[in-house]
């Protein structure tokens, strides 16, 4: 049976990557100490990898595809295919970002500051080559860790991932400019991207779980609205493309249906009460294929 072998990324994006799997459709098992979670496809084999080592992994053909921030595709160098933007991250559906940080006490203000700096970052290739495209050149040093606590006494500044910044105000670190913004993308080995069965069945990944990003944040609405109050409920409905609107069995008035911002659907719902509508449902959604 041909199957595709799935890079899962270990660590702070494993725990909302199930979640994205799971409303997917696809029913995975990680087992304490395992590196090899089941899944309900037999045409899909799961494996956890650190996301720093899931583009050298992906761009060998030991596994098919994976998931991985674009900030480790980069660092790493890698010939990948990209395919699909994943909008999520350990905490938000929002990008993070990879930045310049100094002690807030330190007079560096501006990137050019940093000639002949020491710098840590588990990011070196980026960075060097950010500071070149300034013409700066400084230190860089590999982190194995704890990164933000290096400054100000082992080095002049970090380069950190930050996705609320709430680490970097907590260690007394201040800002100085953005190295890299990255998101989760769904990555293909070139040779398994070549093979017919194997792209349509990555494709395929990619469409739903791209339709899980889709729905994070929306609703579908449901109700039945009386014959003369359609047109005013009608147009107060926001949807992908039209609300769909079909007759009720006894002919009575007409149920309608459609899928909006849940924040939307809040501030939406008393008014189509008030215009008329009954028996409004409002329900979550796994995923939204545009």
């Amino acid at each position: 049976m041909n199957k595709v072998i799935l890079g899962i990324p270990k660590g702070s994006l494993q725990a909302s990557t199930l979640e994205m799997m799971q409303k997917a459709g696809y029913r995975v098992e990680v087992g304490a100490r395992s590196y090899y979670p089941l899944v309900d496809d037999e045409e899909l084999q799961l494996r956890l990898i650190r996301p720093q080592d899931m583009p050298r992994f992906v761009t060998r053909g030991i596994i098919d595809a994976g998931l991985t921030g674009a900030d480790w595709v980069a660092e790493n160098e890698c010939s990948v295919v990209n395919v699909a933007e994943l909008l999520y991250a350990k905490q938000q559906l929002v990008p993070v970002r990879w930045v310049l940080a100094v002690h807030e006490d330190s007079s560096i203000r501006r990137v050019e500051d940093l000639q002949g700096k020491r710098i840590s970052t588990e990011l070196v290739n980026v960075t060097r080559k950010f500071l070149q495209q300034r013409g700066v050149q400084a230190d860089i040093e590999f982190s194995h860790g704890a990164t933000e606590t290096k400054v100000p006494d082992l080095v002049d500044a970090i380069v950190e991932l930050t996705e609320t910044g709430a680490s970097l105000q907590a260690n007394r670190l201040r800002i100085v400019d953005t190295v890299m913004e990255s998101t989760t993308w769904l990555i293909a080995c070139p040779q398994s991207w070549d093979d017919p069965w194997k792209r349509t069945k990555i494709e395929n990944l990619g469409m739903l779980f791209q339709g899980v990003m889709v729905a994070q944040n929306m609703v579908g609405l449901k109700m039945n609205v009386p014959p003369d109050c359609l047109h005013k409920v009608v147009s107060l409905l926001p949807a992908l493309r039209r609300p769909t609107v079909n007759t009720l069995a006894d002919e009575s008035g007409y149920a309608v249906e459609t899928v909006l911002n849940e924040k939307v659907a809040r501030s939406l719902i008393p008014k189509l009460k008030r215009a008329g509508a009954e028996g409004i449902i409002e329900y979550s959604l796994n995923k939204v294929i545009l």
